[in-house]
């Protein structure tokens, strides 16, 4: 069997995404001490990048040259918008915080870099650029799920638990299965050169997955305050 487009993108991030592992945040969501502060500030942040995850989901949909992929972006977009939202609005609720709060939260500077950057190459290329800016989202979160659901007592967890069995579900998994076939799918026949852009891409996305844990560890907004700058 031929190498496969992701199998080669794996090559790349294995090494970004084992580092997530061992990240402070992603380290005490699966052992259960992460401070719930610094979830509800992930949360908030992950939920507002979600809009424009989904904003993305739409962009790839209108790009696609046949109705299959234009279906799967539809479905991608579907599973964003009522399964891994309903989620955070779920936790959102234990902390009080409403629907309404959640979508006004302002993004952080990592969570703006992030969205923009996506929508940037997405906007600039094919439907291809589309599904390499949000492969790693979705094939990353998977990742983790299913290796914090073999640490002892992760999917028990009373707080973080659900964030356990949702990231590793089948539902979940299928979910980025999908991007990953339809990743293969058009990259299949590119030259060399677009191939490597579009490494390039879900490297890079990547590597800002990283930054947005980063930015939840440490509560991050923007270096400086709007009222502080306009003194």
């Amino acid at each position: 069997m031929s190498e496969q487009f992701t199998d080669r993108l794996w090559k790349r991030v294995e090494p970004i995404w084992d580092s997530y592992l061992a990240h402070p945040f992603v380290k005490g969501l699966g052992e259960g001490w992460l401070e719930q502060e610094k979830f509800k500030h992930w949360l908030k942040q992950d939920y507002v990048y979600l809009v424009e995850y989904s904003r993305l989901m739409a962009l790839g949909s209108a790009k696609s040259n046949d109705l299959k992929t234009m279906t799967t972006f539809a479905n991608l977009l579907h599973g964003t918008l009522n399964m891994e939202m309903d989620l955070h609005r779920q936790y959102a609720s234990k902390f009080g915080i409403t629907p309404e709060e959640l979508e006004e939260t302002d993004a952080a500077s990592t969570t703006t870099a992030y969205t923009s950057y996506m929508l940037n190459v997405s906007q600039r290329g094919g439907v291809e650029n589309v599904m390499a800016s949000v492969l790693a989202c979705a094939w990353s979160y998977n990742f983790i799920g299913k290796e914090l659901a073999t640490w002892p007592g992760a999917k028990d967890h009373e707080f973080y638990g659900h964030w356990v069995e949702m990231y590793s579900s089948d539902e979940f998994t299928e979910l980025a299965e999908d991007c990953m076939k339809l990743m293969n799918e058009l990259a299949d026949g590119k030259p060399e050169r677009e191939l490597a852009e579009l490494e390039e891409i879900v490297v890079k996305t990547s590597l800002l997955e990283y930054m947005f844990w980063d930015m939840a560890e440490n509560l991050e907004e923007w270096p400086v305050k709007v009222e502080e700058a306009a003194r």
